[in-house]
């Protein structure tokens, strides 16, 4: 050991701070004893560095030029604000300094935020104002492009080529074209000795030449041989009847002559076949190897066959029949491929080595030509396979006489007593009572069948006895025992084929007595059979429909449902008397239900029977005693007819006993529909008394006001309704509306204002202000509220804010783009789908519109409108049919809203109009 101690054992330096050169500075642990040590001082740390550059030879860093530079970089554009230096370079950073830190960081976060949102509305308006402006060119010529769709090839075939046509560059080719260039001498040279034949001989060898027995190779003499023979060849195809002469010219028909050449080339199937020599290869290989795989000899006649070598074909097969005597399939490609001589006697043979085939019988039977020789071939097959149930299916046929049928029958039946087609044939040319008795021979030997079941069921319908005698109900207690029950589905398909036939008594049957089998009451049976019925009804079998509605009425007598859709059938595929019929058991069973009554007394009365709708008013008084909507109709009834008297009694009386808003409000419009304006005016007093909250008798008293003259009394009206309802919207309109009307534009504007805040994201309060704005000419200001109604409103209600900026607010051009854009955005709104519609109309594209126009009829066909645009669509481009049709499903629907269509159908004047005269107006008033 030496003397030196361990370098980690040596006392430190003075002042020494371990890694100070490095700048880090002492710290203390847990592990210290007593107060953390402070770090050095400044001072400290500076006479350290001195002496550390003095020894390494640096410049004291406190003079000179590094000292300049050093306090260069602590310039404070180069400080790091999160590295504090001078009076805080000591501190400590503890909890309250990081809570300091976050809450200045909230707030300057809040604050940003704050700004951003307002920087970026900002922005945002500042780009879309830029881009509506300054479009870009994908834009503007965005519908152009969409146009090249319906370009035809040869349109686009026919377009010109894009060239340059400055005067500069024309010159230039042209001058380019006609400049001439020196030829040498060599090439004309050449080109006057081309074709010349050499008849020198040299004497050291052949003649001059290319070729070895002294000749030239001229191949231009070789085209114009070839163009000989093609010369050839078109007028012997000329010749054939496809051309026309004249005097010593030939014209060849160019549609003539190619069918020609189709009729000498191979098929089209050969052409899948490839190269026939290749695959010939490969069959032969395939017969050699395995000479007894009939497969492999009927590919190799057909590969003959295709090539167009039908005598090749023949050998080949008939090789087959040798080396596979009891393959049937190959004797049955013999006989194909032989005329009707040979394949006589080849289906002799055939049916030597297989007596037992039944395709061989049958196929040498079609040899025949008369049909006492096809008997004669067929009993022989028939001693030789008496089981056969195609045999003895082909012999029946064969018979004229139905007597001798029905003896070959009943011996077939004995030979195959399970075959159930043959049974049923020979029950169908029996009498009926040996029927009856063939039935039930079947029916031993065959009891899984539900064929002969449903044939017993319809011989009994055909003798008259099918609602006496319930023969599917025990084919349904015997087929469930013998765990040979079809599924529902099966039933349901034997039941149409049945009503396709006539047997509407065993179509009845069926669906009684199969159609709750497999159903437990925990299944949702009601709409699993309403689906089977509309399944029928969309196959047109409304027999079936009827059955099954009749069957779920019977597990459902109550089920309102049901009935309705059972008196729909009624209505759209039915008699009126089976509709009255239907709809009495439907009151009888849910008495209950006002719809049912109403919907009979609406039939009474349109069939004229008015005695009879009052007397079904009646009696659904009796079952809903002061039912609002019987009253109501009841009142409608009086009034359709003319009886003023009386129907003003049913809603005195209606008031009294069914106090409700809706029929004071029916009352008020009454009056008002027969001019007595001031009575009306009392009983809307009157009902506000009773009902200040409803708000369509707000909106009446002002449109009474409105009528008399008294504007002020109108707005104070609307004042107070929208103070007493703030969520009714129309009444909101009809206040804005009427203070635009009396030239109060900044009032009509406070009014909508004050609508949108008490019923925000309301899209048609939004277009009320946007429209406001465009008829008093502030496009502008339109279009910034447009912007604003797009942000607050959801996306799925924008389609009436769509249509309007659509239309008003953008240009022509620009209407598809916009288009695009907003069906991706709210596909589905019908408001929407009409203005695309209309834009097709526009540009003459008739389908895709009329296309448009029904998917907004599919989507909402409430919407009066829509209808109304429709129709007028087709006044200008459809049928008399298709108007007529409109007509038909419009009146059937009935639709009550719509901008326009509310307008007129509840105009007074229009009280007594029909749906057919209301659409006519409507379309007569949309623009």
């Amino acid at each position: 050991m030496t003397g030196r101690r361990d370098f980690l054992n040596q006392p430190a330096p003075e002042n020494y701070v371990a890694g100070l050169g490095r700048g880090a500075t002492g710290f203390t642990t847990r592990s210290d004893l007593g107060p953390a040590r402070e770090g050095p001082s400044e001072d400290q740390i500076k006479e350290v560095l001195a002496k550390r550059a003095a020894q390494l030879g640096f410049t004291d860093p406190s003079t000179g030029k590094k000292k300049e530079q050093e306090e260069d970089d602590n310039d404070e554009r180069f400080q790091d604000p999160d590295n504090e230096v001078g009076l805080f370079a000591g501190g400590i950073y503890d909890k309250d300094d990081d809570e300091a830190d976050r809450i200045y960081r909230d707030i300057d976060e809040k604050m940003d935020k704050r700004r951003r949102a307002r920087r970026e509305a900002r922005e945002k308006a500042e780009r879309e104002e830029y881009e509506r402006k300054n479009p870009k060119i994908s834009q503007q010529f965005a519908d152009l492009k969409r146009g090249l769709e319906s370009i035809t090839e040869d349109e686009w075939a026919a377009l010109p080529e894009v060239g340059d046509l400055t005067g500069r560059n024309k010159r230039a080719r042209q001058a380019r074209h006609q400049r001439f260039y020196a030829v040498p001498d060599s090439v004309l040279a050449a080109a006057s000795t081309a074709g010349e034949l050499g008849t020198t001989v040299s004497d050291d060898g052949p003649a001059s030449g290319n070729g070895t027995d002294g000749t030239v190779t001229d191949f231009a003499k070789i085209g114009q041989a070839r163009d000989k023979v093609l010369q050839v060849r078109l007028d012997q195809a000329s010749q054939s009847g496809t051309s026309t002469t004249v005097g010593t010219a030939t014209s060849v028909d160019p549609k003539g002559y190619l069918t020609s050449l189709a009729k000498s080339s191979l098929p089209e199937s050969a052409a899948q076949v490839g190269d026939i020599n290749r695959v010939r290869e490969l069959l032969e290989s395939v017969i050699k190897t395995n000479p007894n795989n009939g497969p492999g000899w009927i590919a190799a006649a057909r590969l003959e066959e295709l090539a167009g070598k039908i005598v090749a074909a023949r050998n080949v097969i008939a090789r087959g029949c040798e080396h596979c005597p009891k393959s049937e399939d190959v004797w049955l490609e013999n006989i194909r491929l032989n005329d009707q001589r040979n394949a006589r006697i080849i289906a002799a043979n055939a049916i030597k080595k297989n007596s037992r085939s039944v395709r061989l019988w049958v196929e040498a039977m079609k040899l025949e030509d008369d049909a006492r020789s096809k008997k004669r071939v067929i009993r022989h097959a028939l001693d030789n396979i008496p089981e056969s149930e195609a045999l003895w299916k082909e012999a029946v046929n064969l018979e004229e006489d139905p007597e001798d049928a029905r003896l070959l029958l009943a011996k077939a039946t004995e030979l195959i007593p399970l075959s159930v087609d043959l049974w049923l044939a020979l029950a169908r040319l029996e009498t009926p009572e040996n029927a009856q008795k063939v039935l039930n021979r079947a029916r031993k030997h065959c009891p899984t069948s539900h064929e002969i079941w449903i044939a017993a069921a319809r011989l009994q319908e055909q003798l008259g006895q099918g609602e006496k005698v319930n023969v599917m109900k025990r084919a349904a207690q015997v087929l469930v025992k013998e765990s040979a029950m079809p599924k529902r589905e099966e039933w349901i398909t034997e039941a149409e084929k049945c009503e396709s036939e006539g047997a509407i008594i065993t179509c009845g049957a069926i669906i009684r007595e199969t159609l709750g089998y497999g159903l437990d009451e925990d299944d949702d049976r009601k709409e699993t059979w309403l689906e089977d019925a509309r399944g029928s009804i969309d196959r047109g079998m409304y027999e079936t429909a009827r059955a099954i509605y009749a069957y779920a009425l019977r597990v459902f007598p109550t089920s309102k449902t049901v009935w309705l859709a059972a008196a729909d059938l009624e209505r759209n595929y039915g008699k009126r008397e089976d509709l009255w019929q239907v709809l009495e058991k439907a009151v009888n069973a849910v008495p209950h239900s006002e719809v049912l009554w109403m919907m009979l007394a609406k039939e009474k009365w349109q069939a004229g029977e008015v005695d009879n709708a009052r007397r079904v008013l009646a009696r659904a008084f009796q079952q809903n005693p002061n039912n609002e909507d019987i009253w109501l109709a009841a009142v409608k009834l009086e009034a359709e007819n003319d009886q003023t008297e009386q129907a003003r009694g049913l809603l005195k009386t209606a008031r009294q006993e069914a106090p409700t808003d809706r029929v004071w409000m029916k009352s008020v419009a009454f009056e008002r529909q027969l001019g007595n304006l001031d009575e009306a005016l009392d009983l809307v007093q009157q009902a506000l008394n009773l009902f200040p909250t409803a708000p369509k008798l707000w909106m009446m008293k002002g449109q009474i006001y409105d009528d008399l003259g008294k504007k002020p009394q109108a707005r104070e009206a609307y004042a107070t309704g929208v103070k007493a309802v703030p969520s009714s919207v129309p009444l909101w309109l009809l206040y804005a509306r009427l203070e635009e009307s009396l030239g109060l534009l900044p009032k009509a504007r406070s009014v909508l204002d004050r609508a949108r805040l008490a019923v925000p994201k309301s899209p048609e309060l939004w277009c009320e202000s946007v429209r406001l704005e465009l008829r008093a000419g502030d496009n502008k200001q339109a279009e910034s509220l447009m912007e604003r109604a797009r942000r607050d409103v959801p996306k799925n209600k924008q389609g009436l804010l769509w249509a309007e900026k659509i239309w008003h607010l953008t240009e022509p051009k620009q209407r598809k783009p916009r288009a695009v854009e907003a069906v991706k955005e709210a596909e589905n709104d019908p408001v929407l789908l009409v203005a695309v519609a209309r834009i097709f109309w526009g540009e003459r594209r008739l389908d895709k519109a009329q296309n448009w126009f029904e998917r907004a009829l599919v989507r909402d066909s409430d919407l009066g409108d829509s209808w109304a645009w429709y129709y007028k669509f087709l006044c200008e481009h459809g049928t008399t049919e298709k108007r007529a049709e409109v007509v038909k499903k419009c009146a059937s629907v009935e639709p009550r809203h719509g901008e326009v269509w509310q307008r007129i159908a509840k105009d007074p004047k229009n009280a007594h109009k029909s749906v057919e005269d209301i659409l006519k107006a409507v379309a007569a008033e949309v623009h």
